[in-house]
């Protein structure tokens, strides 16, 4: 059986509609937590992240912190970016999802930097291949965007930041296709309906509007899931 390594870096984003479609592909999906809930608040912690060529599949998720912050999080994230780099090297396939998708930005020679403005909530994109990364509307919670590595196939975009790319056989997305509403109300009630609410717009109706459309949600995920171990990890 395949295996894939899911890299959690906080404990409040488990992707559960990713892991189940990954399953359903015949991967043992194994689950990594970088800083556990109790270092939340203080997230330099120290992690020994597995050789990459155990694995078939690389999956770094989401983070509330900053790909680039490295007085708070520089004890795992430079670790990590070693790990994506030779993962590349050693032909393994990554799928990064917004935190990640910069991450595998950054460790094969591009950067991060923040967004002229937050993305919070449902974003359609333009895409040039929408078998691959259709339009939309995909879930967006991200101050920061990447910089693309050197070659680099930029998929899609809107006017905020590039939103997905395929490097090899790996991809980086901006957007979470793991949303759901278990874990959208981890991010809301740890801090993110201040943010939303910041940004002019109201977490109510964000939750709302994600307990209405989380089937379709769930199977834009499976589908991009589908296209990335079909077309690009292959």
């Amino acid at each position: 059986m395949r295996r894939a390594l899911l890299i959690m870096h906080d404990h409040l984003s488990p992707a559960d509609p990713l892991v189940a479609r990954l399953t359903e592909r015949g991967y043992a999906v194994a689950q990594r937590l970088v800083v556990p809930g109790e270092r939340h608040a203080t997230p330099d912690v120290a992690f020994d992240f597995p050789d990459p060529r155990d694995w078939d599949l690389i999956i770094p998720l989401g983070s509330p912190w900053a790909v680039d912050d490295l007085a708070a999080i520089g004890t795992w994230v430079t670790p990590e970016l070693a790990m994506l780099r030779k993962a590349h090297e050693a032909g393994v396939p990554v799928l990064g999802v917004c935190f990640g998708g910069q991450a595998l930005a950054a460790a094969l020679g591009g950067g991060v930097e923040r967004s002229p403005r937050p993305e919070l909530g449902w974003v359609t994109v333009e895409t040039d291949d929408p078998a691959l990364v259709g339009p939309g509307p995909w879930f967006q919670f991200h101050y920061d965007r990447w910089i693309l590595p050197p070659g680099a196939v930029e998929i899609a975009r809107n006017g905020v930041c590039s939103q997905a790319f395929t490097v090899g056989r790996s991809m980086g997305v901006q957007f979470h296709p793991e949303i759901n509403v278990p874990q959208l109300e981890n991010w809301l009630v740890h801090g993110g309906a201040d943010l939303v609410r910041a940004a002019g717009r109201d977490p109510d109706a964000m939750l709302e509007s994600l307990r209405r459309d989380e089937a379709a949600a769930i199977g834009r995920c499976g589908a991009l899931v589908d296209a990335f171990l079909e077309r690009v990890a292959v």
